[in-house]
């Protein structure tokens, strides 16, 4: 069966530089044996360098890796931390430039990549731009945001520039998450990031975020607007019942009711795709397989921060109908990217 993986992260040894060169966070620090990522001024996470070396390769050992695990296309996205978290004037120029490396890298292997653009929204307009030049021009297939800009959320109508455009363009805007932002960030700083980063601040973060995209009424705004999330939505479909709390209780006080105008849920079915990524656990699956049926999730692997194989072999044989296997494996993601 055809397999494509919707979420794999890649640097390029100018972020990587530029990263290095930063004297606030995010940046990095080169250590004699490992790397320090600075996220914040009081959250770091160790990298191995072996790490980073899979995170520059995008040529023929991440294509053997590929091949073994029988993975035929890679969604490549810039790793965090994303140019959201750097100055204006420096998201900009680093998005267009990792935009341009990655397109040369596709171009190279036209059968195996598929791209996804990097913003910087802290200028919505030049987002907005680089995003148009990067499907018409690049021939990216959408675009990776992780969650929000320097601690602003995107329901912020000063960044709907960007989901206009991608609304017109019809492509995907992945987001993809980062430790929480500062407004929340105090109630994981005492655990660092074993509590902030993936184990439980990234989908906190990315949860509430959507939460809050949903009920700005952005997806009134822009109907045919497509979010990806990871992680198997991000615990959403656990909570699936549960948000649309206040379409669903006769008594509840309507003054306080989102402005969206319909139910939380009737987006997260009409406007969204899950993803595997990062959440290889049939229980996770088979809840959210339930919640929001196979039209909705689809696979990723969150590659080199997990395997190819591995996550495959994770999730096992899925009780689930062969079709709707075609379509978690490659179907969803062919017609999400327009790969057919």
């Amino acid at each position: 069966m055809k397999i494509i993986d919707l979420e794999a992260h890649f640097y390029t040894n100018d972020y990587l530089d530029y990263l290095r060169s930063r004297k606030s966070p995010p940046r990095e620090e080169v250590r004699e044996k490992n790397i320090h990522l600075h996220m914040s001024e009081v959250l770091r996470v160790p990298r191995s360098f072996q790490l980073e070396e899979k995170l520059l390769d995008v040529g023929e050992k991440r294509l053997a890796e590929m091949d073994a695990a029988g993975v035929d296309i890679q969604v490549l996205s810039l790793c965090v931390p994303g140019c959201e978290q750097f100055e204006t004037s420096d998201g900009v120029a680093m998005a267009r430039k990792s935009n341009d490396e990655l397109a040369q890298v596709i171009k190279k292997y036209p059968d195996r990549y598929v791209g996804l653009a990097a913003l910087a929204p802290q200028d919505p307009v030049a987002a907005a731009n680089e995003l148009e030049r990067a499907v018409k021009d690049l021939g990216m297939r959408g675009a990776k945001l992780n969650s929000h800009v320097r601690g602003e959320y995107l329901d912020n109508q000063k960044f709907w520039p960007v989901f206009e455009t991608a609304e017109k363009l019809d492509v995907p805007i992945y987001l993809h998450p980062t430790i929480p932002s500062p407004a929340i960030l105090k109630g994981f700083e005492d655990f660092g990031f074993p509590l902030a980063g993936p184990p439980f601040g990234f989908g906190a973060d990315t949860s509430l975020h959507t939460m809050r995209l949903i009920y700005s009424g952005l997806f009134d705004r822009f109907p045919g607007l497509k979010i990806v999330l990871g992680h198997m939505g991000e615990g959403l479909p656990f909570w699936l019942y549960r948000i649309d709390f206040y379409w669903l209780k006769p008594w509840v006080d309507q003054t306080l009711k989102p402005r969206c105008k319909q139910k939380p849920s009737y987006y997260i079915n009409r406007n969204f795709l899950f993803t595997s990524s990062g959440m290889h656990y049939l229980p996770a699956f088979i809840c959210a397989y339930m919640a929001v049926g196979g039209d909705v999730i689809a696979f990723g692997a969150d590659h080199p921060f997990e395997t190819s194989k591995e996550s495959l072999e994770s999730l096992g044989i899925l009780p689930i109908c062969d079709a709707d296997k075609e379509k978690f494996y490659h179907g969803n993601a062919e017609k999400l990217l327009k790969l057919r």
